[in-house]
């Protein structure tokens, strides 16, 4: 592991297809062997880029010393454009893996909390910059909307699933079909007790992040 690096830019041209997105990078350091892109949880529900498992996600991943870039989808915080109900926030994902690749040149590791991990799976599973994926509280049907992860079939990259036992917008039988109709490698972590925000149980996702990651690439 590397010592944790702690500084943080704004990023001014990152630039989506509906105008500029909001986005923080916490640099990584010299020899870091991925870069991170993590993206936040549903607007609507006040999801943006400082929620606190997204920041215990970065934080995780900067244990490694790696670079972790975060934004805004549209219309949320200081990003322009307006919320387009996961279709224009998938542009917005491809937005941030071009910038990153421009900038870092380095493979990427995609990880999403709930609404970020759907759209950012859609778009990174067919993507061949990303080399792994790690999807938070995968969400399956969440205050009226449903979410389907047929495509997880033809994803071949590994992923890692991480869940609470008490998620109310992923049952566990419903997390764990999704899961096992992925294309393999799919791991599954269940965090006892936990909600669909890991409330008190944040901890406890930053190990599981770390023992996968140490496993892939350590």
């Amino acid at each position: 592991m590397h010592s944790h690096v702690k500084s943080v830019r704004t990023i001014d041209d990152l630039i989506g297809p509906a105008g500029r997105l909001e986005a923080l990078l916490n640099t990584g350091s010299a020899e870091a062997t991925h870069a991170v892109l993590l993206c936040h949880p549903h607007p609507l529900g006040g999801g943006t880029m400082h929620n606190k498992v997204v920041y215990h996600a970065m934080k995780a991943f900067q244990t490694f010393g790696l670079p972790v870039l975060r934004f805004n989808f549209r219309g949320t915080g200081l990003s322009e454009g307006q919320h387009d109900l996961g279709r224009g926030e998938q542009d917005d994902v491809r937005a941030a893996l071009d910038w990153l690749d421009h900038e870092l040149r380095l493979p990427v590791v995609f990880a999403g909390f709930s609404f970020g991990s759907y759209v950012g799976l859609r778009v990174c599973c067919s993507d061949s910059r990303v080399k792994a994926a790690v999807a938070l509280g995968l969400p399956v049907h969440a205050e009226g909307r449903d979410y389907s992860y047929d495509f997880l079939a033809h994803c071949a990259m590994p992923k890692l699933f991480i869940s609470g036992t008490r998620d109310q917008f992923g049952p566990r039988h419903q997390v764990e079909a999704a899961v096992a109709s992925a294309h393999p490698p799919a791991k599954m972590v269940w965090i006892p007790d936990a909600d669909h925000f890991f409330a008190g149980k944040l901890e406890q996702v930053q190990a599981a992040i770390r023992r996968w990651y140490e496993g892939l690439f350590q």
